[in-house]
């Protein structure tokens, strides 16, 4: 084994000590402050809507991957609409990406759903919730895509040229492999946060997982164990894509 090898070894067993150790840190420190909390905890009577909470869980699953999906095509868009020739097509694009980040996501959602849904007469609660998560991420997206962009150095340009690649040779070798570099931290948060922001389609009827965990504390008549179980399984959707955004970042890593 070499000795870079053999560090970076050694590297990754501290690491997991390390992390073994908070983690015991923080289950204690957990423990202490429910065993603390005089509550009456019920477990046992979330049981019987375990069916219910996993429907939710997967509905939450089902509209984060097709919001995903959407919300990155349209921060492309809006994106390469905001670098136009188009004078009308860049205002159109800055406007739209002003207005819904300056706006918060639970009057978006009214809005869209009762006023701008209700006028297309679209029905369909689940379809809506996804297109109006998608387009209130994707204006986020737009400026993290657009950032990284215009974070490539006018040398690495007019390097691209001096050793003759065409227009869009300079993107696809030399400008956009370095934005993706850039993007990918904050593009991770972001679908992160789309993820969480979907426990906000509750007000528009869509029984997500939040909706579904208050619908089986009413049932189950418990105030606080539904809500364990939430943070939980949204952190099984969470920190697997943290840590697959935290490999794409190391395998794209380069040296500057």
């Amino acid at each position: 084994m070499s000795k870079q090898a053999a560090s970076t070894s050694h590297q990754t067993l501290k690491e997991i000590v390390w992390g073994l150790a908070l983690a015991l840190a923080l289950a204690l420190v957990t423990w202490a402050l429910f065993a603390s909390v005089k509550y009456q905890w019920r477990w046992e009577a979330l049981w019987d809507y375990r069916e219910l909470i996993l429907k939710g869980w997967l509905m939450t699953v089902l509209i984060s991957l097709g919001a995903l999906v959407l919300s990155i095509t349209l921060g492309l868009g809006l994106m390469m609409g905001q670098r136009s020739p188009w004078i009308p097509v860049r205002l159109l694009c800055r406007g739209y990406v002003e207005i819904v980040r300056g706006t918060p996501l639970l009057v978006q959602l009214l809005i869209g759903y009762y006023i701008i849904a209700n006028a297309l007469h679209i029905n369909q609660a689940v379809l809506v919730g996804i297109i109006l998560l998608a387009s209130f991420e994707g204006a986020y997206l737009s400026e993290i895509f657009r950032g990284a962009l215009e974070s490539i150095g006018a040398s690495q340009i007019e390097a691209a040229r001096a050793v003759g690649f065409d227009r869009a040779q300079m993107y696809r070798y030399v400008i956009f492999p370095q934005a993706l570099r850039r993007a990918l931290p904050g593009t991770a948060g972001q679908m992160g946060a789309l993820i969480k922001d979907s426990s906000l389609l509750s007000v528009i009827s869509i029984q997500e997982l939040t909706q579904a965990v208050k619908m089986t504390n009413s049932q189950a008549y418990v105030a606080l164990e539904g809500f364990v179980p939430l943070a939980l399984l949204y952190l099984a959707l969470t920190l697997p894509l943290s840590w697959w955004a935290r490999r794409l970042e190391t395998r794209f890593k380069f040296e500057t």
